[in-house]
């Protein structure tokens, strides 16, 4: 049965099964694994998922696409499928309640869901949402593997000098990289431009406190792209220019850098000398 993709959830149907195996090759699954879908469309990702891992919750918003995934994967036992807004569901929730179902022999249920993985061909248009909730939970994921838009993956592995906001939220907690690209044409309906398919490992636990922070610096120091660290902090930290100056020389950065120049340890440094 064929799927009317709906412009207005962002749908992009995979159909590039070559691309499909490459997906699941990277995500090295072994029969212990717990993977979460995000927007499983058509379950064709899901299907593949499903043969490697232990268990497979999928996640999807459309209610048309939910009772045909349904009826695709009835006699599939290791697939769940739930009806909801991933960036709405309560995550700690699930992964509680998943985790106590989860144990095996190797793992203590209280532990289970402690390295499950994201594998996901995402809606465009909340890339950036849904990785921050993965990354901001107190349990994070061993790994995020998403097909998403190329310009955006090259904004999220790109180094100081071309960086973001985007990409500091998530260098801040681990490494990205980019493991290969997908022309559009393996899309059905053909989106306007290429895809790429990311890998996030996190290495930094989430905290709340200190993370809160963080942010705070960064994006008072993006919060004019175009103007220099020392007139940004100046203006959005309400700080007098000789003592924003003071401190960024004290870090090493000259007052005349700009926000894209940083990497995430001079971030790092600036958060503990305008936090005092």
């Amino acid at each position: 049965m064929k799927i009317k993709p709906k412009k207005s959830l962002g749908q992009n149907f995979l159909r590039d099964d070559q691309i499909l195996q490459k997906i699941i090759a990277s995500a090295e699954l072994s029969s212990d694994d717990f993977v979460i879908e995000v927007g499983p469309g058509e379950g064709v990702l899901t299907e593949q998922l499903a043969k490697y891992a232990k268990k497979v919750v999928a996640i999807e918003l459309d209610n048309n696409l939910v009772p045909i995934l349904e009826e695709k994967f009835s006699e599939t036992k290791n697939i769940e499928i739930i009806h909801n807004d991933i960036l709405k569901i309560n995550l700690p929730e699930l992964l509680e309640a998943e985790g106590s179902t989860f144990g095996s022999p190797k793992v203590e249920p209280s532990d289970a869901l402690q390295s499950y993985k994201v594998i996901a061909n995402i809606p465009y248009y909340i890339t950036s949402p849904i990785i921050r909730l993965f990354l901001e939970q107190t349990n994070q994921p061993k790994e995020i593997i998403l097909l998403v838009q190329k310009e955006v993956a090259q904004r999220i592995v790109a180094k100081p000098g071309r960086q973001s906001i985007l990409a500091a939220s998530v260098q801040y907690y681990g490494a990205a990289e980019i493991l290969f690209e997908v022309n559009k044409k393996s899309f059905f309906p053909i989106p306007k431009v290429d895809s790429a398919v990311i890998k996030i490992i996190p290495q930094k636990s989430f905290d709340k406190e200190l993370d809160k922070k963080f942010f705070r610096i960064v994006k008072a120091g993006f919060s004019a792209k175009r103007k220099t660290l020392l007139n940004t902090f100046s203006s959005s930290l309400q700080l007098d220019k000789n003592i924003v100056e003071e401190k960024l020389k004290s870090a090493g950065i000259s007052p005349a850098a700009r926000a894209q120049e940083l990497s995430i340890g001079q971030w790092e440094v600036l958060v503990k000398l305008f936090d005092k």
